[in-house]
Formats: structure tokens, sequence, C-alpha cells
């Protein structure tokens, strides 16, 4: 065994504290410094997903908004159709009813004549 001396060993076992003292204290520095880079890393993340998400909606709704332009179109041109398809039935019509008019107006004519 050494032969220390009492100041020796005191001064050994200041030492050995001192250097545990700074191992702890780089410790909680460590630890501290990794929280705040998890904390960084979770909002980074968080941010990340909410842009996804928020890119993900506008992309579904623009779709949305492209198929019912498209459906739109659609049901308005088969709307112009059927307006344009009464409107010449509708004149077909006007002219029996003028023609029929007609016919009952000079019967009418002829039969007081």
């Amino acid at each position: 065994m050494l032969n220390l001396s009492r100041t020796d060993i005191l001064s050994e076992i200041k030492k050995a504290e001192t250097e545990a003292d700074a191992k702890v204290a780089q410790a909680e520095a460590d630890k501290k410094s990794a929280i705040a880079e998890s904390r960084r890393d979770s909002v980074k993340k968080i941010q990340d997903a909410e842009a996804q998400m928020r890119s993900s909606y506008e992309s579904a709704v623009a779709k949305e908004n492209a198929d019912l332009q498209v459906k739109r179109e659609s049901v308005l041109a088969t709307g112009k159709k059927e307006a344009a398809s009464i409107e010449i039935s509708s004149e077909a019509k006007m002219q029996e009813v003028k023609d029929f008019l007609n016919k009952e107006f000079e019967r009418t004519l002829n039969v007081t004549s």
C-alpha cells in the first residue's frame, strides 16, 4: 500500500470530488441540451406535419373545386341543351296555337258573314 500522508489523501479526495462535480455539471448541461434539442425537433416535426396536412387539405380542396367545376359545366351544358329544345318545341307549339286561333277566327268570321 502506498504511504500517503493525510494531506495527500485529503487532496486526492478533494480532487476526486471536484472531478465528480464537474462530471455532474457536464451531465446536467448535456441533459439540458438534449432536452432543448428534442423540443426543437418536436416543434419542427409538428410544424412539418401541419404544413403537410395544410398542403394535403389545399390539394384536396383544389381537386374538389376542379371536379365541381367540371360537373357544373356539364350540368350547364345539359341545361342549355334542354332549354334550347324547350324553346324550339314551344316555338312550334306557338305556331300551332297561332294557326289554330287564325282558323278559329276565320271560321267565326265565315260563320257570321
